[in-house]
């Protein structure tokens, strides 16, 4: 496939938030505005698929799916920066923890991905 390259790109990408969020937990420091943070068309991938044109069926399927699935990650991060900031430790912790709304919509996200990219 190929967009192969892109996707795996976007998995390590995305997998990255979850260090870059829980350094905003410990400092209440964030390295990008929230707003930016909560965009899911300011990324790399977002940007790519904001461009991305289907070829195929298989495509045509999958990409209104994963453009959901992005958005919503980039929406739960940007909740997650915004509770650091604000100095709301727990909250942000409990959000990124194992079972929380970054795992679960991280999971999703990835999963997704993979469909797409097994096809």
């Amino acid at each position: 496939m190929a967009h192969d390259a892109e996707l795996m790109k976007a998995i390590g990408t995305h997998g990255q938030w979850k260090m870059k969020l829980r350094t905003a937990i410990g400092t209440g420091k964030l390295d990008s505005p929230i707003e930016v943070i909560r965009s899911d068309n300011a990324c790399e991938f977002g940007k790519w698929m904001g461009a991305f044109k289907a070829t195929d069926a298989s495509d045509a399927e999958v990409v209104p799916r994963i453009r959901k699935l992005h958005a919503e990650f980039h929406t739960v991060a940007g909740r997650i920066a915004e509770l650091a900031a604000q100095g709301k430790q727990k909250e942000a912790e409990d959000a990124l923890s194992d079972g929380g709304s970054f795992a679960k919509a991280s999971a999703l996200l990835t999963d997704a991905i993979m469909e797409w990219k097994r096809r």
